[in-house]
């Protein structure tokens, strides 16, 4: 097999897990205003039920990461796929709210494996000068999961949980046979402990880039959370949550590649400079809308933004691992932590603080810290202007 053809099908075969991943992640924003209503839920109860997921990959992303580092990616996503079949089966049969926060808890931890295993796989084996498009591919295959999980849970919400979630775990199961297959020539990087990892957060392109996955994940995450319940008030039924959703991820699905080629040939801080601003000002116009179109759209339009943020902020974690000789597999288990803080404060801290509030409480904390973030890129880095200077004219 050559090495083109070779990439090729690991992309694909990545992107199809982080698919399936993402897909269960999604599904819950048309399922949330049903289960709130069928299991007497606050806001902040809601919040626990999203926030779960990311609470499970936030406490699998070092676990994950070391799993990766030492006993290779494709045994990680074995893992990860594992843990994916038995939760999402779960989440089919449940009805009590703290079991399908378990559940969702148990798939977070198995997206954790499943994302440190597949970035860390693409990251170590693909060809460094096309990392941010390679890395862009594979997110739009987790989009693309975050397309579709509106669908699955308008489909479930009418056709009930226990068979459109059984044929996801059927799925599931499914691409283990296909990821088992795949070769794999992982060597452990010299640095592959979690003390290794916590010396490396001292490089500043390695917590940037951790950071710049943090905000847009606690954004997704307030969104998440309080944009189907504001659009339920607003009218709008689980057709149309599912449909709002689904143009949303269908928008921020279209940018990641072509944003995670961008940063190859013009440095990863040029699409999260404009992720930043955009977002913001989004934000600020999301929080003072009160119509039921002119607020979907705008979620359509945020979370288009979002899409600027992934490949870029990835790349640069990936970029620094290398450089610094960490193993991507602890590369790719900082990209976790960070996105499910984020997630985890964005749906959590989110739907608290909305309770308290109102929703435009957290809104406006969003595009505050997005504003703030701006500020930390707005000038190149030291390393970039140096690299300026030396080019010729």
């Amino acid at each position: 097999m050559s090495s083109t053809t070779f990439e090729r099908r690991l992309v694909v075969s990545m992107s199809a897990v982080v698919f399936l991943d993402t897909l269960f992640y999604a599904v819950i924003a048309p399922l949330l205003p049903t289960l709130v209503h069928e299991l007497h839920l606050t806001k902040a109860a809601a919040g626990l039920l999203t926030a779960s997921y990311p609470i499970g990959t936030l406490a699998g992303s070092l676990p994950g990461g070391l799993l990766a580092a030492r006993a290779g990616p494709r045994a990680t996503v074995l893992a990860g796929l594992t843990l994916l079949t038995v939760s999402t089966t779960a989440f089919a049969f449940l009805a009590s709210s703290a079991l399908l926060d378990a559940a969702r808890f148990v798939e977070g931890v198995g997206g954790a494996c499943s994302w440190a295993g597949a970035i860390a796989w693409v990251s170590a084996e693909g060809s460094p000068s096309r990392r941010g498009a390679l890395i862009g591919s594979v997110l739009a295959g987790a989009i693309g999961g975050a397309v579709f999980g509106p669908v699955l849970g308008v489909l479930a919400s009418a056709a009930g949980r226990a068979t459109v979630f059984s044929l996801v775990g059927g799925a599931a199961a499914v691409l283990m046979l296909i990821a088992a297959r795949l070769p794999s020539a992982h060597v452990p990087g010299i640095r592959s402990s979690a003390a290794a990892l916590r010396r490396a957060l001292g490089d500043r392109s390695l917590t940037l880039g951790a950071w710049l996955v943090a905000v847009p994940a606690g954004v997704s995450g307030i969104i998440t959370v309080l944009a189907p319940l504001r659009l339920h008030a607003l009218g709008a039924g689980a057709p149309a949550i599912g449909a709002t959703f689904l143009i949303a991820a269908a928008g921020e699905a279209l940018v990641s590649r072509p944003v995670g080629a961008l940063s190859d040939r013009r440095g990863r801080r040029t699409p999260l400079r404009f992720g930043l601003a955009t977002t913001a000002c989004l934000l600020v116009l999301l929080g003072l809308s009160d119509g039921e179109i002119v607020f979907a759209g705008l979620v359509v339009l945020a979370s288009a933004a979002l899409g600027a943020f992934w490949a870029p902020a990835m790349a640069m974690i990936s970029d620094a691992a290398e450089r610094i000789s960490l193993d991507h597999g602890l590369g790719a288990a900082l990209m976790n932590a960070a996105w499910a803080a984020g997630q985890m404060l964005g749906a959590g801290a989110g739907g608290a603080l909305a309770g308290v509030g109102g929703d435009r409480l957290p809104i406006a904390l969003g595009a505050a810290v997005c504003a703030g973030s701006l500020a930390l890129i707005a000038r190149p880095s030291r390393r970039a202007r140096g690299a300026a200077r030396r080019m010729p004219g």
